[in-house]
């Protein structure tokens, strides 16, 4: 009989310790840099505008657009549905995207999108920097921006922890067209 109890709670355990692993979340990243994503437009007007496409996840695709000194990225589900998360919202000031965007991942399926967004406060010299990070959640209804964060010393474990927890946040602005 003690065999049984031994082997029943050892089944447990196991079994615990899958469904905890299997529900672990993980990163993935995509760089952003235009010598890695395929340009599809570009204009060399005052201002200039780009538009490249970044490999992605699941599926999934990132556009870096860039107009008027500023950039953002749009989503591009699998069935090619975009989501712009509009980052000119959340600033008035210049702003580049960083070098990649860390998908968070339960399983194979991204569940939010973190990209460090460096704006230019300060309007007497455009090169002094910022870098907030930008949480997006990406869920079955919704995609959207649900957080801009400040820098912190624990700037990176502060987006992971809202990106994890994106899927029960609200957006910060509806999204709509670029």
């Amino acid at each position: 009989m003690l065999g049984m109890k031994t082997l029943t709670v050892v089944a447990v355990f196991f079994l615990g310790s899958f469904a905890v692993h299997a529900q672990q979340v993980t990163s993935v990243y995509t760089p952003l840099d235009d010598k890695k994503c395929k340009t599809i437009e570009m204009t060399d007007d005052e201002g200039g505008s780009y538009k490249g496409e970044c490999r992605g996840v699941g599926g999934y695709k990132l556009h870096v657009i860039e107009g008027d000194l500023r950039q953002t990225v749009t989503i591009v589900d699998p069935k090619g549905k975009e989501h712009p998360l509009q980052f000119w919202n959340l600033t008035g000031a210049f702003s580049a995207v960083g070098q990649q965007a860390e998908w968070r991942m339960k399983g194979k399926k991204p569940i939010a999108l973190i990209v460090r967004l460096n704006v230019s406060e300060n309007v007497e010299d455009a090169s002094k920097t910022k870098g907030y990070l930008v949480v997006a959640k990406i869920t079955p209804k919704v995609t959207c921006v649900t957080d801009f964060l400040a820098p912190t010393r624990s700037h990176n474990f502060e987006a992971r922890k809202a990106a994890d927890k994106s899927a029960s946040r609200p957006c910060r602005f509806e999204s709509t067209p670029d």
